[in-house]
């Protein structure tokens, strides 16, 4: 990105006296690090990752949305690492809504958390920040004590040399002051003291004592409440709103149609929600889905007999001529994210700014479409990000749904019209239930899958057809890439680890009504089920055993065969197993990390099978906090388990069947496994780790039911075809 190369000023408010604040900016030739002397009770515009205050406190500027994934840690421990300061006086605060300053250089020109992204496109970023300013405060002693910076020594936050030492606080005044370094040298991994510790999370204490903030504790002067009745069928649009009855109910303050639905204002949630029940509404069906889900995976299937578009080919697949040709087809459900906490957000909305307070994912995105439903520009538009109860990549849709609801009803209230203009300004709670987003929400979308593969008399892998059906993600986006298919549709697919000398992948996309979105490890989430079953399933065919048989076609792909092995090893692959046990295998890459799951499934005397334990091995490149990993591989391994054995998104006549999770089915604690996560020693900078746990869990269960049982699952969820 090029951005501006004004000096900014960066200044920071808090305690008496004066800090130090360092960050970046960006000109037409590269990243420039700035410092400027912070004095408390000034104006100030964030423009840092670093502000270290008087009394020594080091805060971060997080760019990512904490969503439990643990940036809040991760992050801040890269910034104290390169400084050497002691993780007691660092703290982590949300960056503000400003891509200029905070991009996510993943995605671009955008501020925004997705795509196990955060450490991936921070580490370097951070490094240098920390660093930078540590080499201020040691210039600053240096001067100060009249020594060179050579002999002095930072360590736990305390600058030292001989006999004099300062703690940050007391140097910062005259390191704002002093000359930015244009490179500072960043640490050599071994040098690490914190990075690869155990280190208390920064957002525990918050969280366990109700101190930390989410959307549905925000609280404004006169705040009212709001509720949307949304059709049942997707594509459905209001024809007749009778709100009568609704206005009737105590509490309730006004009704108004946006585009999505009709919403209920009122002065309490439970006032709204009352009133939302008594509203009479008709709806025009003509444009909307009325397809049930079998009806939709049908039509899917009957595309399976025809070449779609061509993502990748090696070889020519049909001229090889085979001892056995091994056939397949998968199907997969609709899967809505149900995070904890359903979408929420707080708009303030005044003629000159638009104030939002949000779990907010894409900052930038929510911007943009809240300046567009407003009737403002994007730099009007001030959010402020607070923590989320989870996403799964909920919260990160382009079309911002939640956030635009907000804004248009905070909008509709302040027309002259509506009560003489007296809900003018009003601040807006929007609160969706968990059942609003469950039956009107976003879904990873359905697709299938058709394998065909080609062995030799000696069980030799020769040829590979996949071919995927499915609903892209990206089509009319700013991300759709135009002539070229989907990535999101055949990732983990278009790319294998497994060396195949005749291969062909094609994809047939489709359309629905049905809104869809990415959810957690996004394509990966079915083609790694459909690539590591079938891989599983041809080692059968071939006569061997299925790690020996991956071992032989991934020798050059050292990083899986590494973690495939680590995970065998650590699970102890061919040692003996209590009766009516079984071991299953997978191997996925995804977000530029791979990980194993070795699963162990048990079946008792009434043919009901339990997934017992699974162990994990994870390359991860340099794990910043390994408790932080062994926490997302955990959560990802159970997320992941849920889905497989009992999520799925059902409609009838084009109208959801579920509801919550008495419905629409989610892990329950005492149906989790025994868990062991191994990391891969590295040296390699960090990847991602939020989603990658996900994708081989469910391949990894289902190869072990198939050598338990015999009987190989390929349409999920796994609840249609064995005893759970």
């Amino acid at each position: 990105m090029t951005e501006t190369n004004r000096r900014r000023f960066l200044q920071v408010t808090g305690g008496a006296g004066v800090g130090l604040m360092v960050g970046f900016t960006w000109t037409a030739t590269g990243r420039r690090a700035l410092a400027a002397p912070a004095e408390a009770g000034k104006a100030f515009e964030p423009n840092a990752f670093v502000k270290v205050a008087p009394d020594s406190t080091v805060t971060v500027l997080i760019k990512h949305l904490e969503m439990g994934q643990g940036v809040y840690t991760g992050l801040t421990a890269i910034v104290a690492e390169e400084m050497d300061a002691d993780w007691a006086q660092m703290k982590a605060e949300a960056a503000p809504a400003n891509a200029k300053l905070y991009n996510n250089s993943a995605f671009g020109p955008i501020q925004g958390t997705g795509g196990s992204t955060s450490t991936y496109n921070s580490w370097t970023q951070l490094r240098q920040a920390g660093a930078t300013a540590r080499a201020l405060l040691v210039a600053a002693a240096a001067q100060t004590w009249g020594v060179p910076a050579s002999e002095i020594t930072v360590s736990k936050g305390v600058v030292s040399s001989g006999k004099h030492s300062a703690k940050f606080g007391e140097l910062a005044a005259k390191a704002a002051t002093l000359p930015v370094p244009a490179d500072v040298p960043l640490k050599d991994p071994k040098d690490f003291t914190l990075i690869g510790t155990h280190l208390p999370r920064k957002d525990s204490v918050e969280k366990s004592t109700g101190k930390a903030v989410f959307a549905i504790d925000v609280a404004q002067p006169n705040m009212l409440v709001a509720v949307v009745r949304r059709p049942p069928k997707f594509g459905a649009k209001a024809q007749t709103v009778d709100a009568k009855a609704a206005k009737a109910v105590k509490g309730v303050v006004e009704v108004v149609e946006i585009p999505r639905g009709v919403a209920v204002v009122a002065t309490s949630y439970w006032a709204a929600h009352q009133g939302r029940e008594a509203l009479k509404v008709t709806w025009d069906e003509s444009a909307a889905e009325k397809r049930g889900t079998d009806a939709i995976i049908k039509d899917y299937k009957a595309l399976l007999s025809t070449p779609g578009e061509q993502v990748t080919k090696e070889g020519d697949v049909d001229a090889v001529k085979a001892a056995k040709v091994v056939k397949a087809e998968f199907s997969f459900p609709y899967l809505a994210h149900a995070p904890m906490e359903p979408l929420t957000c707080v708009v303030k909305l005044g003629k000159d700014g638009c104030e939002i307070w949000a779990g907010d994912q894409f900052q930038t995105v929510d911007q943009m479409n809240a300046a567009q439903a407003a009737g403002l520009k994007p730099e009007q538009i001030t959010i402020n990000t607070v923590y989320a109860g989870g996403s799964f990549g909920r919260r990160a849709n382009l079309e911002s749904d939640y956030i635009v609801e907000g804004v248009t009803i905070a909008k509709a209230l302040s027309d002259a019209k509506v009560q003489g203009g007296k809900l003018a300004g009003s601040p807006v709670k929007l609160i969706w239930s968990r059942e609003d987003d469950i039956r009107g929400g976003r879904y990873r979308p359905i697709y299938v899958h058709g394998m065909e593969a080609k062995l030799g008399a000696d069980g030799a892998l020769l040829a590979w057809k996949h071919r995927i059906v499915g609903q892209s993600i990206m089509a009319g986006s700013m991300f759709e890439q135009k002539g070229k298919p989907d990535n999101t549709s055949v990732e983990g697919a278009a790319e294998i680890p497994y060396d195949i000398p005749n291969r062909l992948v094609d994809l047939h996309t489709t359309t629905s009504p049905v809104p869809v979105l990415w959810w957690r490890s996004v394509g990966s989430t079915h083609t790694s089920f459909a690539v590591e079953s079938f891989i599983d399933e041809l080692a059968v065919e071939a006569k061997q055993d299925p790690v020996a048989f991956r071992r032989t076609l991934m020798e050059k792909h050292p990083r899986h065969l590494a973690v495939l092995n680590l995970a065998v090893e650590k699970a102890g692959w061919g040692k003996p197993l209590p009766k009516g046990w079984a071991r299953g295998v997978a191997v996925a890459e995804s977000f530029r990390s791979v990980v194993a799951h070795v699963a162990e499934v048990s079946q008792d005397d009434k043919g009901r099978l339990k997934v017992e334990r699974v162990v994990c091995a994870v390359d991860c490149g340099i794990a910043v906090t390994p408790d932080v990993v062994k926490a997302q591989m955990e959560g990802g391994i159970g997320y992941g388990l849920g889905a497989v054995l009992f999520g799925a998104i059902t409609m009838t006549d084009g109208t959801v069947d579920q509801s919550n999770f008495d419905t629409y089915r989610c892990l329950r604690i005492d149906e989790m496994p025994k868990v062991e996560v191994h990391i891969v020693p590295s040296a390699n900078p960090p990847t991602g780790v939020g989603e990658p746990g996900v994708p081989p869990l469910g391949p990894a269960v289902a190869n072990a039911i198939a050598a338990l049982t015999g009987k190989r699952i390929r349409d999920l969820p796994f609840t249609g075809t064995v005893s759970v």
